[in-house]
């Protein structure tokens, strides 16, 4: 009896939160969805059903598909040397010879810290056109005759929306990667060490193998939060040619809340919930391939 009474209290102690998760977490997901078949009208309040029209307007629109490209490109831009980075850094960090290695990693995280606002604009008054910190170094050294207007070359434009990323997310990257690092044996470096393996096979056939579920899981992650860039784009060269750095989550935003089209920008919320699931799913393919065939590799050596 005592402990149906306590049953009974606990279900009432997590009623909270499950009232709050189904009203602000399942009920606008479920509504969103049913909103992308429609027409709203947030003036009169009036909806009309259209079907499946704003999903075919979706895949047939050149902006979309444009926010897709400037998405990937910028994301490229920003993973690839972030990953390095990190992985360099942790791995520097990761020698016993190394002194003050819990303030160097706080010294990389505290970017992280910094608002994407905040970002976006200072990296918007670092390469503004033409008196821009970085165009006055680039004109001081003589590298360029001219100031360069990062924003009208979308190449350009993109290159920096991916630095201001990297810039916020390496030291996030090397948290994940040096605890997988100290999780390894120190044993199993001694031993190598003592069969002759050099710093990079130990490198190559020990610290990347072990450390292979923490790549996946940033991997993943890199892509799932990449692939949902906002902030920093949205400060960064909105008049710029091409709208260079509108992303797909800046370009739902602006139909649905700029535009007042919320059916239309609830169907590219779902467009862009397909694109990142593709995208994860590959990223996590890819991943789990590079790793496996390493591992057999390391065994076959």
């Amino acid at each position: 009896m005592l402990t149906r009474k306590r049953q009974r209290w606990a279900y009432l102690y997590i009623l909270p939160f499950f009232a709050s998760f189904l009203a602000f977490s399942v009920y606008p997901i479920f509504y969103s969805f049913y909103l992308s078949f429609t027409e709203y009208d947030p003036l009169s309040l009036a909806t009309r059903w259209v079907g499946a029209a704003n999903y075919i307007r979706m895949f047939t629109s050149r902006y979309f598909w444009d926010s897709v490209g400037h998405t990937l490109v910028i994301w490229l831009f920003s993973i690839i040397p972030q990953l390095t980075i990190a992985m360099l850094l942790s791995l520097i960090l990761n020698e016993r010879w190394v002194k003050g290695k819990t303030a160097l990693r706080s010294i990389y995280y505290f970017p992280n810290l910094v608002t994407p606002i905040t970002i976006g604009l200072l990296f918007n008054m670092l390469f503004s056109y033409p008196g821009g910190t970085i165009n006055n170094i680039l004109t001081a050294l003589h590298l360029f005759p001219h100031p360069v207007e990062f924003k009208n070359a979308p190449v350009l434009a993109m290159l920096v929306g991916g630095i201001a990323i990297c810039w916020q997310y390496f030291g996030y990257n090397i948290i994940f990667i040096s605890a997988g690092l100290n999780a390894i044996n120190q044993d199993v470096y001694e031993a190598a060490e003592m069969d002759g393996a050099n710093a990079w096979q130990r490198t190559a056939h020990i610290t990347l193998p072990l450390i292979r579920p923490i790549m996946i899981y940033v991997m993943v992650t890199s892509v799932i939060g990449g692939l949902q860039i906002f902030d920093i784009p949205k400060m960064l060269f909105r008049d710029g040619v091409a709208n260079s750095t509108r992303t797909m989550v800046l370009y739902m935003y602006e139909s649905a809340f700029e535009r007042w089209q919320f059916g239309f920008g609830a169907a590219l919320a779902y467009g862009i919930f397909l694109v990142i699931a593709v995208f994860s799913a590959l990223s996590l393919f890819v991943t789990t391939r590079i790793g496996s065939k390493n591992a057999k590799e390391g065994k076959t050596a």
